[in-house]
């Protein structure tokens, strides 16, 4: 059995949100909201990076937040509007 935490016992936790570098593109067209054809088209063309690991091709969330942030302009400095 477990004793009950004592105050300032370090307790480990499992954080309640974990960000993964890597999603299915189902689960991607869920969260995103598009048609799991349209993410699939966007792959074709080359418009969302993808890793392949073993039989899967998964969408590369930190790439794709990389490139976000490359194109994002209070990063590059033409925030010129």
């Amino acid at each position: 059995m477990n004793a009950p935490y004592k105050p300032g016992q370090f307790v480990a936790q499992l954080p309640t949100s974990l960000t993964l570098p890597v999603m299915s593109r189902i689960r991607f067209a869920e969260l995103t909201g598009y048609p799991e054809g349209v993410v699939q088209g966007w792959i074709s063309k080359g418009y969302i990076p993808t890793l392949t690991i073993g039989k899967y091709t998964l969408i590369n969330l930190a790439l794709l937040n990389r490139m976000a942030l490359d194109k994002a302009p209070w990063m590059t400095g033409d925030d010129h509007a």
